[in-house]
C-alpha cells in the first residue's frame, strides 16, 4: 500500500507590516494645534494622496515623518522605527520631496547628484539617475539655469538617488508641463511596481486620481474622509441636470431626488440615480418631453474635496488610511 499523500494546506496568509505608521499624531505652534489626532498607514507597494485646501495641516505632519520636527503627541513610525530618534536608520530607506529645495545655484545639474551621492550607502548612478528624470541633456548646466520644471525634476532625482523604500512627495509636479507631469506618473507607477510605499501630496485631482490606492481628504488639521476613489465619491450625491423646452411641463420630482434648481433649468442631487433617472426617463418618454443638455453624474472626488473645503462635509472619518496638508 502506497502512504496516503499528506493533506495540502492552503497558503498561509502573510502580513505586510506598514511602511509608514501614524497614530494620533498631534502638533502644535504655542496655543495653535495645527495637527489634531491624526492617524494613517501606508504600505509596501502603496500610493497613499493626502489632498486638502493650504492651512489643513498637512505639511506639519509630513515634518514629523520627515524626522524634521518632534510630535506633540502620538507616534510616528517609518518601517517601524521613530524617523526622529531613529533618524540615522531611517534616513537611507527614505525619500523626501521638499515643496522647495533650495539648491545651490552654482553646481550643475550634474555636481548636485554626485555631491548627494556622496552622502549615500548605495545610491544609484547619477547617469541613470538623470536618465530616470528626462534631464541627461542638461547635466552640465548650472541649476540657477533650470527654468522651473527642470528644478522640480532635479529635485525629484535627489528624491530617489539612494533607493528609497519609503517615498514622501510634497507637490512633485508643482511647475511641471503636462508632458512632464506624466513622466512623473509614471516615474512613481514605477516605484510602487517595485514595492515603494508613496505618500503623496497635491493639489491636482487629477493627479490622485491617477496614482493613488487610497485618499485622504484633510481641513482644520484632521482627517475628514478617507478611503478609495470609489468610497470617497460614494459620500457624495449624484446629479441629474436637464433643460426643458418654453412650453414642455415640468417632470415630477421623484422620491429619493433633491431638486437644486427648477424651472426650464433643472438640477437634482440624489442618492438613487439609477432608479431616478429611469423614472426620469419613463415620464419624459410618456410626455414627449425632450430632455435637453441631460447630464447624469454619480458623485466624485472633485465634490467631495469641495464639500470638504467649505465645510459641508464637517464630520471626520475614522483615521485608517490617511494624512495632512500645509500648515
Amino acid at each position: 500500500m502506497h502512504p496516503s499523500a499528506p493533506p495540502v494546506l492552503p497558503p498561509a496568509t502573510v502580513e505586510v507590516a506598514p511602511a509608514i505608521e501614524v497614530r494620533d499624531l498631534r502638533r502644535s505652534y504655542g496655543a495653535f494645534e495645527a495637527v489634531r489626532g491624526v492617524s494613517f498607514e501606508v504600505n509596501p507597494g502603496e500610493v497613499l494622496a493626502l489632498l486638502g485646501v493650504n492651512g489643513a495641516g498637512k505639511t506639519s505632519a509630513l515634518e514629523v515623518l520627515e524626522g524634521l520636527a518632534d510630535a506633540g503627541g502620538g507616534t510616528v513610525r517609518v518601517l517601524g522605527m521613530d524617523p526622529v530618534t531613529e533618524r540615522a536608520r531611517v534616513r537611507p530607506h527614505l525619500g523626501v520631496l521638499l515643496q522647495s529645495s533650495g539648491l545651490p545655484g552654482d553646481l550643475t545639474v550634474a555636481e548636485t547628484l554626485r555631491t548627494w551621492a556622496g552622502t549615500l550607502t548605495a545610491p544609484r548612478p547619477v547617469e541613470e539617475a538623470l536618465t530616470q528624470v528626462g534631464l541627461t541633456g542638461r547635466a552640465d548646466v548650472r541649476v540657477r539655469s533650470l527654468s522651473g520644471g527642470e528644478r522640480r525634476r532635479l529635485d525629484l532625482a535627489l528624491a530617489l538617488l539612494g533607493r528609497p523604500d519609503v517615498v514622501v512627495l510634497d507637490e512633485p509636479t508643482t511647475g511641471l508641463d503636462p508632458e512632464s507631469r506624466r513622466q512623473v506618473w509614471e516615474l512613481v507607477q514605477g516605484l510602487v511596481a517595485d514595492g515603494a510605499a508613496v505618500l503623496l501630496t497635491t493639489h491636482h485631482l487629477e493627479e490622485a486620481e491617477e496614482l493613488a490606492d487610497r485618499v485622504a481628504i484633510m481641513r482644520g488639521g484632521q482627517i475628514v474622509l478617507s478611503g478609495t476613489q470609489a468610497e470617497i465619491a460614494e459620500t457624495q450625491p449624484a446629479t441629474i441636470r436637464f433643460t426643458l423646452d418654453d412650453d414642455a411641463p415640468a417632470p415630477p420630482v421623484p422620491a429619493g431626488a433633491q431638486v437644486v434648481t427648477q424651472g426650464r433649468r433643472v438640477e437634482w442631487h440624489t442618492r438613487a440615480l439609477q432608479p431616478v433617472l429611469a423614472e426620469l426617463l419613463a415620464w419624459a418618454a410618456e410626455h414627449g418631453v425632450v430632455l435637453r443638455t441631460l447630464l447624469a453624474r454619480a458623485g466624485s472626488l472633485e465634490q467631495a474635496f469641495l464639500a470638504v473645503a467649505d465645510g459641508t462635509d464637517p464630520h471626520p472619518t475614522d483615521p485608517r488610511p490617511t494624512t495632512e496638508e500645509n500648515r
